[in-house]
Formats: structure tokens, sequence, C-alpha cells
């Protein structure tokens, strides 16, 4: 059984037990989290598609940590002027195991 979610914007298939990173929530560590947005349950080839999400049905996970990812340099420079900018960018994800699905 998996699910199409929609997570802070962006979609992920999840089965039950995985864990994936999404974008910074802001629960806290060890606290349960519902989302109710899910587009599309299949259920052993028994598949319901939303419009735009399917009725009654919610994933359920749990936030496991909050981590920083990799760094990401981004450098900006115009030939000929003498101009040249370095930043570094982390983005702060949320680690979350998913529990169940229900739909």
């Amino acid at each position: 059984m998996y699910a199409i979610v929609d997570i802070a914007g962006k979609q992920f298939k999840v089965e039950k037990d995985q864990e994936l990173f999404v974008n910074k929530l802001k629960d806290s560590v060890d606290s349960n989290v519902q989302f109710d947005k899910v587009l599309l349950v299949d259920n052993d080839g028994k598949v319901k598609v939303g419009t735009p999400t399917v009725k009654g049905a919610s994933v359920s996970a749990k936030v496991l940590e909050h981590v920083k990812g990799d760094k990401v340099i981004v450098f900006k420079k115009k030939r000929r002027k003498g101009y040249a900018v370095k930043n570094g960018h982390r983005q702060d994800y949320t680690k979350i195991q998913i529990e169940g699905i229900k739909g």
C-alpha cells in the first residue's frame, strides 16, 4: 500500500515505515503529524484518485529529527567588471517516518 501526499508544497510517494526528508516542519521531535492532502491511495491494486484530494484519507508520521542539508555554493561573477560574490546555503530539513496510511 502506498500513497502520494502533499507535504509542505511538495509531493511524495510514501509507504509504511518509510523514512524521508521533507522541508522543515514546525513540529517538535518525537511528535506525531497528520497529513490530510492525500492525492492518491493504492491499496493492492485498488487505486483511489482524488479530485484534488481523496476524501477521508490521511497519512500519519512521526518526526525523528531536524537536520541541515549539504552546503550549496552560490557564486556570481561578472567578467571584466571586478565583481564576484560567493555565498553558501544549507537547507533545513525534517526527517520523518511514515507510521500509517488511512484511506
